[in-house]
């Protein structure tokens, strides 16, 4: 009996110590801990794939890079001598040469005259209806006529188109222009003071008669910047009066060798029909947008009759306040050598 008793507590020590060994294997395990209630499951967060899009470059279309041309100054045609000892050459006829289109006798009805006039005029190589060209008026010295400049060989016409061939000048028309202004009948039965009169009449008859029936013939530009007005001697004198009795009309005017008589010049103006003026009280004095591009004033050494008036002139648009050229010229008379040279240089400065 006894020896079942001892059997039983032996197997319970077994037991005991079995159970006490699975305890503590069972402390041995790490036990996952949840901060959050039951209710609260994480769930998974779901990564969704993406596909990487391939950057997308926008073409672009050069733009050329522009540069801008630098600006050109107005020309300036006082900045430029004039020259005087030229070739002979420019007032010759020369092989392969257009010289433009001559029209010559051309009548036009001057309501300044009462009568019919007549003008030469003298179109450039390739004259065409679709340009607008400027003009050049041209007026004659004491005696002559329309014909004493414009004419088929004449220096100016030999001159104008060699420079153009040389591309001195502008395309231009040049209008040969009668300075006698009243009937035509009378004018060789005129005395010096009718013919004077006669002649002073032009300075209307261009603006109010002439230039109408050129635009209205002709392809012309008629601002004032492309109008101009030249003339030699008593035609000098007039070139003047007209320039500025309308300087809205005339951006350019020569007056070579001018006589005496635009405006007062001497004490006793009134006693011949050479010095009696066109203006008793003077140039009128322009706008500031009126004033001329350019006055040239020239003469020459030997000239008789003109030095002195030429310098007046020069010393009043001073005055004025008129910008002015005034060449006192060695060696030259009273004369078509003159004019020629004179104007070799005024074609090349108007109109630019």
């Amino acid at each position: 009996m006894k020896k079942h008793k001892i059997t039983a507590l032996f197997i319970a020590l077994i037991i005991i110590i079995s159970l006490s060994a699975c305890m503590s294997a069972g402390d041995g395990e790490t036990t996952a801990e949840f901060t959050t209630e039951p209710w609260q499951t994480t769930q998974p967060t779901t990564v969704q794939p993406t596909t990487a899009q391939p950057a997308t470059v926008q073409p672009t279309t050069a733009v050329p890079t522009t540069i801008p041309e630098p600006t050109k100054p107005p020309f300036n045609p006082y900045e430029t001598d004039n020259e005087y000892d030229i070739s002979p050459d420019w007032f010759k006829l020369h092989d392969g040469t257009d010289y433009g289109t001559l029209i010559e006798n051309v009548e036009y009805y001057s309501t300044t005259a009462d009568d019919y006039k007549r003008c030469n005029i003298l179109l450039p190589p390739g004259y065409s209806n679709k340009k607008k060209y400027p003009v050049l008026y041209m007026i004659h010295g004491w005696g002559a006529d329309y014909t004493a400049h414009v004419f088929d060989g004449s220096y100016l016409h030999m001159l104008y188109g060699n420079l153009l061939r040389e591309k001195r000048c502008e395309p231009m028309i040049i209008v040969g222009v009668d300075m006698y202004t009243a009937h035509q009948d009378e004018k060789n039965e005129d005395d010096g003071w009718h013919m004077r009169y006669s002649y002073d009449k032009v300075a209307d008859d261009i603006p109010v008669d002439l230039m109408p029936y050129i635009k209205e013939h002709y392809s012309v530009d008629e601002e004032r910047l492309s109008t101009a007005v030249a003339g030699v001697s008593e035609g000098g004198a007039r070139s003047l009066c007209t320039g500025f009795k309308r300087p809205e009309k005339f951006g350019y005017i020569a007056s070579i060798a001018p006589d005496g008589n635009a405006v007062v010049m001497t004490e006793n103006y009134m006693n011949s029909y050479w010095t009696v003026p066109y203006f008793e009280n003077g140039f009128p004095i322009p706008s500031d947008e009126n004033k001329p591009k350019y006055v040239y004033l020239a003469v020459g050494s030997k000239d008789p009759w003109n030095i002195s008036f030429t310098a007046q002139y020069s010393d009043i648009f001073s005055g004025m306040g008129v910008a002015n050229q005034h060449d006192y010229v060695e060696g030259y008379g009273h004369d078509s050598e003159f004019w020629g040279v004179c104007m070799y240089n005024f074609l090349q400065k108007i109109f630019k």
